[in-house]
């Protein structure tokens, strides 16, 4: 059975907020995402196909990931 801290790996980017400042609203167009903000963090979740793609296009444009 697979564990859930390894299915979130693959289908959440979780970000401090303002990293996707300027960028947020291209994610949410380009890609089947949603971006979910809760305080102080940004939550994009999406299926594992797309997290990979986001990722790619995050790096990219040189946001960080953990």
């Amino acid at each position: 059975m697979a564990k859930p801290a390894r299915l979130r790996d693959s289908t959440e980017i979780v970000l401090p907020s303002g990293t996707l400042e300027g960028i947020g609203r291209d994610l949410e167009s380009a890609f089947a995402v949603t971006l979910s903000r809760e305080g102080a963090t940004v939550r994009i979740i999406g299926s594992p196909v797309e997290i990979k793609a986001v990722s790619e296009y995050l790096l990219r444009h040189g946001v960080p990931l953990r």
